[in-house]
């Protein structure tokens, strides 16, 4: 199958940029004008630009596909159409509707947008810096009233970068310095001056909790203060929760029985409203946790207090559990062979994501990482790779919903996203390749059907890349 352009080799020092021109300017010229160049054969120049939410995408139609749908079997010579930001049609050997920008995939193969489960970007952007770091509010336990949104950067280099990889939505979480970190905000990947033209349209707030190993660390291990074991971890989140119902009561209460004698409602707890939310079903949890024994502890949790775990993340020894994860509809965000780092991370193994397929509950690749949000199909093929030689039935399709489906599923937005099928959001991307390959690249990336990547035409770099535009690029790009 035809390959995308070739890359231009990296040559030596490149002009100096005026040292006014900061990553956010960047970003909004790479938003407002979009450069072009040669490269990708589209039919006609597709600016690369950063709509407002309300503005619809110009009709479009990839042709002579390989559509891997993930609702069904794959299409071959198959079209997929494009209108108002929503897929249109999908089906074999369909021709292009008039007055429709048609691009031509001679055979590449065209998915849905990856979904990350487990990224920081926005909240921990590069380059790290002390000033930037603004993911964990580590200054007590329990700090559910903040919300990651209140942090996220939109002109964080990463995130272009992650739509270089096939990435066009992802939940942005609170590191796991506490036992519950806060809200986290599920993002569309398309730039944007502030973080509300990034959220998920519809897409409901998550709670971040946090088990194990990093909560007891930071605090009985610098601070001297609980808690300091896994024990002393349990307690904290079910001292939070007694104090959430509580709360909840004393709003009921006054709800039912004083408002009307005129009495003024209880003081407002934002850190309480949150938990709430969360035993009320409007607020789902994104658990970070990777003992098998702490995952069993935490579904106890949830049912002493009545609320669901959506996901576990990390969960290297989900494994161990996966009769118990699949009953119970909790899915598992996990690396494809990441382990070791620190003791409870020990017995992680490169089989447990088809393992947990195999056993029916949700199997999830997530990244926890800058650079490995811009693998994650790569992280996908290692993972099916793993199970075929473990002797597993796992499939190529299988693999695909590790990174479309079942993330669209974790976060609550599968109605919109996760499969090519019509009616759902024009989140698509067309592959140099086999998207499992290792040689794979992202060749087009489309987000609501406005092109967030196009490989044939360079973004302009911000200061982050500056000293790496490549020799020959179009004034203002750098690849």
């Amino acid at each position: 199958m035809p390959d995308g352009p070739l890359e231009r080799p990296l040559a030596g020092p490149s002009s100096p940029r005026p040292p006014s021109l900061r990553p956010a300017l960047a970003l909004c010229l790479l938003a407002c004008h979009g450069p072009h160049g040669a490269g990708f054969p589209l039919s006609g120049s597709l600016p690369i630009r950063a709509p407002a939410p309300e503005e619809p995408a110009p009709p479009l139609a990839i042709v002579h596909a390989h559509v891997w749908t993930g609702a069904g079997p794959a299409i071959d010579d198959g079209t997929v159409v494009l209108r108002a930001g929503r897929i249109e049609a999908v089906a074999a050997g369909l021709a292009p509707p008039a007055g429709v920008r048609v691009v031509d995939a001679g055979g590449r193969w065209v998915t849905p947008g990856l979904i990350d489960t487990h990224s920081h970007l926005g909240v921990y952007p590069s380059p790290g810096l002390p000033s930037t770091s603004d993911g964990n509010e580590a200054t007590a336990p329990v700090t559910a009233e903040v919300d990651a949104e209140r942090s996220l950067w939109p002109h964080d280099p990463g995130f272009l970068r992650a739509a270089m990889g096939g990435v066009t939505a992802m939940l942005i979480l609170p590191g796991s310095a506490n036992l519950i970190g806060g809200r986290g905000v599920v993002v569309k990947n398309r730039p944007a001056r502030g973080t509300a033209s990034m959220r998920f349209p519809g897409a409901r707030p998550m709670l971040k909790m946090a088990c194990g190993e990093n909560p007891k660390r930071v605090y009985g291990g610098y601070r001297n203060v609980a808690p300091s074991t896994r024990m002393g971890n349990y307690a904290g989140y079910r001292a939070a929760f007694s104090q959430a119902l509580d709360y909840k009561w004393k709003w009921a209460f006054w709800r039912d029985k004083e408002r009307a004698g005129g009495k003024p409602p209880p003081p407002r707890d934002h850190k309480l409203e949150t938990l709430v939310g969360v035993l009320d079903g409007e607020i789902w949890v994104q658990n970070h946790c990777y003992r098998a024994d702490e995952m069993l502890a935490m579904l106890d949790l949830a049912d002493e207090f009545g609320f669901t775990i959506r996901s576990f993340h990390h969960a290297l020894e989900a494994y161990k559990i996966r009769d118990v994860l699949a009953r119970r509809a909790v899915s598992v965000s996990t690396w494809a062979d990441w382990w070791g780092f620190k003791l409870e991370a020990f017995d992680g193994i490169p089989e447990n994501l088809a393992l947990v397929h195999a056993a029916g509950a949700r199997a999830v690749v997530h990244s926890d990482s800058p650079t490995g949000m811009q693998r994650l199909n790569q992280e996908a093929g290692k993972a099916l790779a793993a199970g075929r030689a473990a002797g597993l039935a796992v499939t190529e399709d299988d693999a695909l919903a590790w990174v479309t489906r079942n993330p669209a599923w974790t976060l609550g937005v599968e109605a919109y996203v996760g499969t090519l099928e019509p009616g759902k959001m024009g989140d698509v991307v067309l592959w140099s390749r086999m998207p499992l390959s290792v040689y794979a690249l992202a060749d087009l990336v489309l987000v609501d059907g406005h092109v967030a990547y196009d490989r044939g035409q360079p973004p302009p770099a911000s200061d982050f890349e500056l000293g790496l535009v490549p020799e020959g690029a179009p004034a203002g790009g750098a690849r």
